[in-house]
């Protein structure tokens, strides 16, 4: 019998091998550059797009997930980082077209460079995993759904993190100190 857990460390690191580091270089860049990072995205991907935002919110970085009652308008200096698999998801691809509207900036997080959610982006981070869709050419799992993608994407963004972290001189205690005190 075959060890999961093997085999799910295997599809990671495989998947992980595939993510094009210049594409997480940028999206740290993007963060970086922005007045207000507003975090977008549905189920799994949305709860991914969450952990990001506190993340971020703990290296500093002013955050909000939208649709959160204290997320402030958004506009030219804002980015929009928008987390889809498939990038087709509708609620996503909306928020990324009303982002452009109102001159913000999209980057988008998803697997397919060609979808709705990529081509309203101005920066992308193609996740080299398997969606809901099995798609022609996703990797492969035994991963049911996306698991695959959220995985993934929940280490990229970490290290997109870890990138910021450095960059700005945050190290654990200054990360601590921003973590809630009130639980």
């Amino acid at each position: 019998m075959t060890d999961l857990i093997d085999t799910v460390r295997d599809e990671i690191t495989a998947a992980l091998a595939a993510a094009d580091r210049d594409q997480v270089r940028a999206l740290a860049d993007t963060v970086l550059a922005a007045r207000h990072v507003l975090v977008t995205g549905e189920g799994r991907s949305g709860f991914m797009a969450k952990a990001f935002a506190m993340r971020l919110m703990h290296l500093g970085i002013n955050v909000h997930v939208v649709g959160e009652t204290t997320t402030p308008a958004l506009g030219p200096g804002d980015t929009i980082v928008a987390v889809s698999g498939s990038g087709t998801t509708h609620g996503t691809v909306r928020v990324a077209a009303q982002a452009n509207t109102v001159g913000g900036t999209v980057h988008a997080v998803t697997t397919d460079p060609d979808s709705p959610l990529a081509r309203a982006a101005a920066t992308v981070l193609v996740v080299p995993a398997a969606t809901k869709y099995r798609k022609p050419g996703e990797a492969t799992t035994v991963q049911p759904l996306s698991s695959l993608f959220d995985q993934t994407t929940h280490i990229l963004l970490d290290v997109v993190c870890l990138l910021i972290a450095q960059r700005r001189g945050v190290d654990n205690a200054a990360a601590k100190a921003a973590h809630a005190n009130t639980e």
